[in-house]
């Protein structure tokens, strides 16, 4: 996944060769040419993990590498006698798998003491087009005069600083496509990096240092829109300084007194005139004049948003004999000649598309209830059923 999104970033944006990139990476040019011609953005395989021999005293080797790591240089057993020592424990594994094991230990301690080290320092100052940074937070506004919790997501570009501000009821995988579809459309196109926190949409898994497992939606839509992702360290919120300081600010600048609008359509419209008039009421701070002069400035830089990314979320379901299917305690009707099959669920902020043997079915209009003691909901279409009357 990872040079699969290098590749694009390489030629789309950079317009690197193909002869360049056959020199870096070593594959042929007519893979490198198949990848750029598909429009591939995420691989259509997983490679499963294969359990290692080794993997039953992984948690002992760490704990002895790490004993070792604090002895004196003479002391410390080398990789040779940690195998022979395992070997006495009952592993019957290689001896070369023990020292892979203990050099990519030793690597990761390494890259761990270096980012943790003082004279490292996150860039205060960034070039135009060069990063966004993106968070989310929680505020309240009255839809259809009720007090709703809100998921609020906040884009902004390190350079300018204009800022876009979008709201939610969930913070989804299918939310976040949306919200920075909606930020690079109303931005005015893509910086090179993309600056996030540990968020579950994003990270499936944290490892050392700046070492992520990231969901392989989020990796597939940054691969569309060649970004670079990053993510902070756990617990250092400084590092995306500015996103963060613009949650306090919106929260004086839009959500007091409460937003009062119908439903939440109208309000994110309004929350995005509102953010696109402040560029021009709020000093830049460092560069002269306004967010908005400094904005019209590095837009140049940006690279166009292009094709917005299809941010589906997708899952296999089961239709009932009665032609519906389940999804967060609703239920959507699905053509008769699907009972009882397998259908996949397609699911987008605003609506639900059913699809099944490569064609789409049907779509609802999706239902969002987050109170618990409200009952699910049914949505049916009359048409679905006709089959069988």
């Amino acid at each position: 996944m990872a040079l699969l999104s290098v590749i694009r970033r390489w030629h789309f944006r950079d317009g690197m060769p193909i002869r360049e990139i056959e020199r870096r990476t070593g594959l042929s040019r007519n893979t490198i040419r198949k990848y750029l011609r598909s429009g591939t953005v995420e691989p259509r395989f997983k490679v499963p993990e294969r359990p290692s021999k080794l993997d039953p005293f992984a948690e002992k080797l760490s704990s002895w590498l790490a004993a070792e790591a604090r002895k004196s240089r003479k002391q410390r057993r080398n990789a040779k006698q940690l195998y022979e020592d395992l070997v006495v424990l009952g592993f019957d594994g290689s001896y070369a798998r023990v020292a892979a094991f203990a050099r990519r230990w030793k690597a990761e301690q390494q890259h761990k003491k270096q980012m943790s080290s003082r004279g490292t320092f996150v860039p205060l100052v960034f070039a135009p087009g060069e990063a966004f940074q993106f968070d989310w937070s929680e505020d309240y506004a009255l839809i259809a005069g009720e007090r709703t919790k809100l998921q609020v997501a906040h884009t902004k570009l390190s350079h300018s600083r204009a800022f876009i501000v979008r709201a939610y009821l969930l913070q989804t995988h299918e939310m976040l496509f949306d919200s920075l579809t909606q930020a690079f459309r109303v931005l005015g196109g893509v910086p090179r990096r993309g600056i996030f926190d540990n968020m579950k949409t994003a990270v499936d898994r944290i490892g050392v240092g700046k070492v992520r497992q990231v969901n392989a939606r989020f990796a597939a839509m940054a691969s569309h829109y060649l970004f670079e992702p990053e993510f902070c360290n756990p617990a250092s919120g400084w590092e995306k300084g500015q996103v963060e300081k613009n949650v306090q600010d919106a929260r004086r600048r839009l959500w007091q007194p409460l937003p009062n609008f119908p439903d939440i359509d109208d309000l994110n419209a309004w929350l995005e005139e509102r953010c696109i008039t402040q560029w021009s009421q709020i000093q830049h701070g460092v560069l002269p004049g306004t967010i908005a002069e400094a904005h019209a400035e590095e837009v140049r830089s940006l690279m166009p948003r292009g094709r917005p990314f299809d941010g589906f979320v997708e899952q296999t379901k089961r239709v009932s004999p009665t032609c519906l299917v389940q999804f967060e305690r609703n239920r959507y009707s699905v053509p008769a000649a699907f009972a009882n099959q397998p259908v996949s669920l397609r699911v987008y902020p605003k609506k639900i598309v059913i699809v099944a043997e490569g064609q789409v079915l049907c779509e609802h209009d999706r239902i969002i209830t987050r109170s618990h003691r409200l009952p699910g909901r049914t949505i049916y279409d009359w048409r679905h059923y006709l089959a069988v009357i």
